[in-house]
């Protein structure tokens, strides 16, 4: 009988896991949940007899690959998966999965809560700002831009996105203007929506230069990874313009600075809450413990992530 591991220091909701336990146990897996861990040390002792894992913001390390003997698929439950050592997981033989789509609406409904946050000064009884009529900007259209487009329309908001990997057609079809550039986006709009992922490309590919091309009183708002943020650009940039305003999921190593210096022009979660609701808790791991029933019974790779 093959095991799936359920691996997350951050454990799933209940309800979750319980739905997540009857599919596996109808297909005849064991299924064996290791939460609430302390120290990366238990999650590498913890994987030894496993054939699947799924994780979520827990770091699936080289260690952690190379002790699990019998591992053959890990599935990272949401979208961003450099938290798993793909090239580890490729020398081990290891199909290491991401559930691209099931987290996507709940970052989109952060992302423009926090930007009505914003807008309104933190509620902190002074007169704010509207969204509509106010121009956004989607770096990266996927999943979870889609659904930030829909919203901010739903706000009035004129909505305007660059994704080369995603044609002017498709965008247009949603009601969405395409634009041919980076510094054409910034240049644009008065919100900017960042949705790219962390990798050797992005790393630190948001900085001052970019940044300073926002009109005034330009915000940018970032679900994404704190890593695509050149963070010393970005102190420059706060310093420079006290018209910019700065939004964020994770607290940027430099969160110190904001708050002894930008009190009022950021925003940021105490920790990352993107994917922090109950139906994105529930799709994610529903999702993950399919894709691998998948893979064994059917050889499906369709969200395989490394090479």
């Amino acid at each position: 009988m093959k095991k799936i591991l359920i691996a997350t220091q951050k454990p799933f909701a209940p309800i979750a896991v319980s739905q997540m336990k009857e599919i596996a146990d109808a297909k005849g897996y064991a299924f064996e949940v290791f939460e609430k861990y302390a120290e990366q040390a238990d999650l590498v002792n913890a994987v030894a007899d496993c054939d699947a894992m799924i994780i979520r913001s827990d770091k699936a390390t080289k260690e952690v690959i190379e002790a699990a003997k019998n591992l053959k698929v890990i599935v990272r439950a949401g979208a961003g998966y450099d938290n798993i050592d793909t090239e580890a997981a490729t020398a081990n033989n290891v199909v290491a999965m991401n559930t691209p789509g099931q987290n996507s609406n709940a970052v989109a409904e952060l992302a423009l809560g926090m930007m009505v946050y914003m807008a309104r000064n933190g509620y902190n009884g002074t007169s704010g700002v509207e969204l509509r009529g106010k121009k956004i900007g989607i770096h990266a259209y996927g999943n979870v831009g889609k659904y930030v487009a829909t919203i901010a329309k739903g706000f009035g908001m004129e909505v305007f996105a660059f994704d080369p990997y995603v044609s002017d057609e498709a965008m247009q079809a949603d009601g969405v203007t395409p634009v041919s550039s980076v510094d054409e986006l910034y240049s644009t709009c008065n919100y900017v929506s960042l949705h790219i992922p962390a990798n050797d490309q992005t790393k630190k590919s948001i900085n001052f230069d970019l940044l300073n091309k926002l009109p005034k009183g330009g915000i940018l708002v970032n679900t994404a990874r704190k890593e695509v943020i050149d963070e010393d650009g970005m102190l420059k940039l706060m310093d420079a313009r006290p018209d910019f305003k700065y939004i964020s999921d994770i607290a940027p190593d430099s969160a110190h600075v904001f708050e002894e210096k930008y009190e009022g022009r950021f925003f940021f979660t105490p920790k990352k809450m993107g994917a922090q609701t109950s139906e994105a808790n529930i799709n994610a791991g529903i999702a993950g413990v399919n894709q691998i029933i998948a893979y064994f019974e059917n050889g499906d790779e369709t969200f395989k992530v490394n090479k």
